[in-house]
């Protein structure tokens, strides 16, 4: 649907496939479940331990808390300081995606407003961003996205607003601006025409052969593909909502690569935006009638058993500058106690390298409002 928020018109082509976020035709986003890590010092990846189950809002009228109808979006299940991170894998298309904690800009630290602004940059390029993992608070790191609720002043949103009133996650993504994104089209049917005829030109060659391998999953190693079962909602509508925000855990080592593009490549009209409601256990599940996703791992076992992880490198990518307003924001340790959760470090040979992956190879609609 298309719909105008204060000035800003936004061409609302947002929906669900499978536990993929699709906006407009050229992003897709995962929500990651990830190992929490500690709030000192500075660390490598953390793995994918497999995705967050989404739903659209719309779909439980009678059991969503009354403001989550009035917003629209999705929702999704969380724990208590369980970290997260945002895939961007498979959306080849480019895009600047805005990404909001709370309407407070993960990327600029100012307050969300909907449009694209370079002086600071208040927004991710796809592909160049592969993911991102949390706030933009250092030179070359980000501060992990940790779930944790209103009210204690431990999110991001009440550490730079002085107020807990929104919560949540928002993503708004903003394509190419139309002749660009007209020829970037033309541009990819050429190629894969090409591609078509050397694929052909080799199957005569070759004539017969062993079958063709399957081509590169859409998510890799650095994420998790699990999806969840749906069921019929179930239960009373709530009195109040479970209200969650985001938080800011432990630092890792992550670039939030500056655009190298004109600001006039890009639209000023957005393709789709959506809120993200973050859901506690026992509303996901009175909400909707599933069972939530088991309890987060345990780290220091995931590492003792050996398993990886991660250090990505893209030698043409350009570091963002921290922002400062971001940096200020204090760990959620701070507010709700000390992490009592034992930390492994892991060994030298568990980091695996990473590097800019190639280019990979629709569900319903989902409902936007008033946010």
């Amino acid at each position: 649907m298309d719909g105008k928020k204060g000035d800003v018109v936004v061409a609302n082509e947002a929906r669900i496939e499978g536990d993929t976020l699709l906006l407009g035709d050229g992003v897709r986003v995962r929500f990651v479940r990830t190992l929490r890590l500690p709030e000192t010092g500075t660390h490598r990846l953390p793995p994918g331990l497999g995705t967050f189950p989404l739903r659209r809002v719309e779909d439980y009228p009678d059991t969503v808390p009354e403001q989550w109808r009035a917003k629209g979006g999705v929702m999704m299940p969380v724990y208590l300081r369980e970290a997260m991170w945002l895939s961007f894998a498979g959306s080849p298309e480019p895009t600047a995606l805005q990404v909001g904690v709370g309407k407070v800009c993960a990327i600029s630290g100012e307050k969300w407003t909907g449009r694209l602004s370079r002086r600071p940059q208040n927004y991710v390029v796809l592909p160049r961003q592969p993911w991102l993992d949390g706030i933009n608070s250092g030179r070359g790191t980000v501060r992990q996205f940790v779930a944790v609720p209103l009210g204690m002043g431990a999110t991001v949103e009440g550490q730079v607003t002085g107020e807990e009133t929104v919560g949540g996650l928002q993503l708004q993504a903003f394509p190419l601006a139309p002749k660009l994104r007209a020829a970037w089209r033309a541009e990819q049917r050429r190629l894969a025409e090409e591609r078509r005829r050397q694929a052909e030109e080799r199957a005569r060659i070759l004539a017969a052969g062993p079958p063709p391998r399957s081509p590169r999953p859409a998510f890799g190693g650095y994420g998790g593909p699990p999806a969840m079962p749906m069921a019929a909602p179930a239960g009373p509508p709530p009195q109040a909502a479970a209200a969650m925000g985001i938080g800011a855990g432990g630092s890792m080592r992550q670039e939030v690569y500056e655009d190298d593009r004109p600001a006039r490549d890009w639209s000023g009209t957005a393709d789709a935006r959506v809120f993200v409601h973050l859901v506690t256990p026992p509303e996901w599940r009175r909400i909707t009638g599933e069972e939530p996703p088991p309890s987060p791992a345990d780290r220091a076992a995931y590492t003792r058993a050996g398993l990886p992880w991660y250090d990505y490198f893209d030698a043409d990518g350009t570091d963002l500058a921290p922002s400062g307003t971001l940096a200020d924001v204090k760990p959620v340790g701070e507010w709700l106690g000390d992490d009592l959760d034992p930390w492994t470090p892991p060994a030298p040979h568990q980091v695996k390298p990473l590097g800019p992956p190639p280019p990979p190879p629709g569900g319903a609609p989902i409902a936007d409002g008033d946010w």
